[in-house]
């Protein structure tokens, strides 16, 4: 049964906003609920190219040779297990890993163990392997996959990078028919509309909720990748 815990000292104005709060806080958790649904109730999506990715070494160093190459469709360790990738911002006309993308992936590589009882995820970046290694060993990154698109179009297809090469994230989930046909199955950006330039995948790290929580909120702060 529902108990509301009150403190000492708690006016009757606080109590009554805090109520209001919490019915809108359960308002936007069944809305939630409801979003998630009708994204497991997408469609069949479409067919996509089995693209080729480069997976290397943890200790891979520029110069080093055992590199191999991995389809798309071999990302996946079983028949019914979907396939979630995170296009990090990082290669091309990002020549500095972005700090948002490191963040997040941070919480990932906490978090990596328990998504792979439900699903298989890797992290692609446009940027070569060793570069991108070397980013991973500095971040101390030891339970997540890491594959570089190599010369692939993955990440322009999936819309994470223009023809100039800009980069921007995006997550990805695809699903595996049985004559091994590749399908995506939804992506996510940051840019939701004109008027929506980074909120699009928040969901994603816990970071910005628990600053959420605060009376300063998320105010004009920026992760960076130097603390």
């Amino acid at each position: 049964m529902y108990r509301h815990t009150t403190l000492a000292g708690e006016s009757t104005d606080y109590l009554d906003a805090r109520e209001e709060l919490r019915l809108a806080e359960i308002e936007l958790m069944r809305h939630r609920e409801k979003v998630a649904a009708r994204r497991r109730a997408l469609p069949q999506g479409p067919p996509v190219d089995d693209y080729v990715f480069l997976e290397g070494p943890a200790d891979l160093d520029a110069g080093d040779t055992p590199v191999r190459e991995v389809p798309l469709s071999g990302l996946f360790t079983a028949p019914d297990r979907p396939l979630v990738v995170y296009h990090f911002m990082y290669g091309k006309l990002q020549t500095d890993p972005c700090p948002m993308c490191t963040m997040w992936i941070d919480g990932y590589n906490g978090v990596a163990h328990h998504i792979a009882r439900n699903a298989d995820f890797v992290i692609a970046a446009a940027a070569d392997l060793p570069t991108l290694r070397q980013h991973a060993r500095n971040r101390g990154w030891h339970r997540l996959r890491l594959l570089s698109c190599g010369d692939s179009t993955f990440k322009y297809d999936l819309g994470s990078e223009d023809k100039d090469g800009e980069q921007d994230s995006t997550i990805s989930v695809f699903t595996r028919d049985g004559d091994g046909t590749v399908r995506h199955f939804y992506s996510a950006h940051p840019r939701m509309a004109d008027d929506i330039d980074e909120r699009g995948i928040d969901l994603l790290t816990p970071v910005w909720h628990f600053l959420d929580l605060t009376p300063q909120g998320r105010g004009e702060w920026y992760p960076s990748v130097d603390y």
